[in-house]
């Protein structure tokens, strides 16, 4: 009946959140409770790097385990998580392989061991490890009741996987990978919120609007086309860096948010943009090596536009103005940065001398 309760506990906590880690507390703590490891911890799969790291940690040094990694194959975890076999030695001085490796470990003091693999289909997402139990191991009504909360803590790490491939989905442009545009008044509305507390914040919001990217598709196809899209969705991201946030508006049309930046510093990253834009060469791997240019439209908050619509529209129509032109920056309150287009005076915008900007900006 104790177990039934742990089961039905354990099943109402997975139906009534999605998060993780409070479902694997809760997992943790029921095993805790019927087994009685004097340390136990769960060590979730890292694929990318081919180690694992320790999620949940409790007992003695507990602490120091924060932040270590443990290589696939190596130690009780790594060999349980590479094999994806449970192990269960309940007295390691009669085991040859785990009591030398007890012996090579002494400040773990091991008696015995119970580490299960957690896994989905054929994938082990993680382990699950109980030193110095108090349970009888060699019970295997013990170990299956072990085996059946591990199912749990699957299922538990498969649903938050799943949640989050939704939302990235949601909010993620499928052709070039940047945020899409309801993102984007997503995080306009957060950054507005933030300035209502701290009437010091500013950022400041960039919109670009590819010259000319009619013809690509005329010439070489929508494919061809989505394609250099994608390209320029990775250029911006490299270039701005991860602090600033990119996005696909629609069509050629593509967004940046400057968190905390002002006119100034906005200006510095937009015109990096605008010279990186300038001199790369897009599509080489398909041998066309094409050049693109852009139409910059910048607005800062609150200067410029102290809600959603009106910094959206202050960027959106510096864009416009910039088409004017084509192949240039248009900064609200400022204009345009350059008198004429860049393309005829090229690095007027990045040469442009510091005490001209600033008497711009004042």
């Amino acid at each position: 009946m104790d177990h039934l309760r742990v089961f039905h506990e354990v099943a109402r906590a997975l139906t009534q959140t999605l998060e993780l880690e409070e479902i694997l507390l809760i997992i943790m703590q029921k095993m805790a409770q019927f087994f009685g490891p004097e340390r136990w911890s769960m060590l979730m799969v890292d694929e990318k790097a081919q180690d694992l790291y320790y999620a949940i940690a409790v007992g003695e040094d507990s602490q120091s385990l924060k932040g270590l990694r443990v290589p696939l194959g190596e130690g009780v975890a790594g060999w349980v998580a590479s094999t994806g076999n449970p192990l269960v030695v309940p007295d390691v001085s009669l085991d040859t392989q785990w009591h030398a490796f007890s012996r090579a470990h002494p400040e773990l003091r091991i008696r015995s061991i119970a580490c299960i693999p957690i896994r989905s289909g054929n994938k082990t997402l993680g382990v699950i490890q109980l030193l110095n139990t108090k349970l009888d191991l060699e019970n295997e009504y013990s170990i299956s009741f072990l085996r059946i909360l591990c199912d749990y803590a699957a299922i538990a790490i498969q649903n938050a996987r799943s949640v989050k491939l939704i939302h990235e989905l949601t909010i993620t442009d499928d052709c070039t990978g940047l945020f899409n545009a309801r993102h984007l008044y997503t995080l306009l509305d957060e950054q507005i919120d933030l300035a209502t507390g701290d009437h010091s914040t500013q950022f400041s919001l960039l919109f670009v609007d590819l010259d000319h990217f009619k013809q690509v598709n005329d010439t070489h196809g929508h494919l061809i086309g989505s394609r250099l899209l994608a390209e320029v969705g990775d250029l911006m991201r490299r270039t701005l860096g991860p602090v600033n946030s990119c996005f696909r508006y629609g069509g050629d049309e593509f967004v940046a948010l400057f968190p905390g930046l002002g006119k100034k510093s906005a200006i510095d990253a937009t015109t990096r943009l605008w010279e990186q834009l300038r001199k790369h060469s897009f599509l080489t791997s398909q041998g066309l090596f094409l050049t693109l240019a852009g139409s910059f439209g910048l607005a800062t908050f609150p200067e410029d536009g102290d809600s959603v619509p009106s910094i959206i529209r202050a960027a959106d129509t510096m864009m416009y103005e910039a088409k004017t032109t084509r192949d240039n920056i248009a900064v609200s309150g400022l204009g345009l940065l350059s008198g004429t287009k860049p393309a005829k005076h090229h690095g007027k915008i990045a040469t442009m001398a510091a005490g001209d900007l600033e008497a711009k900006l004042h």
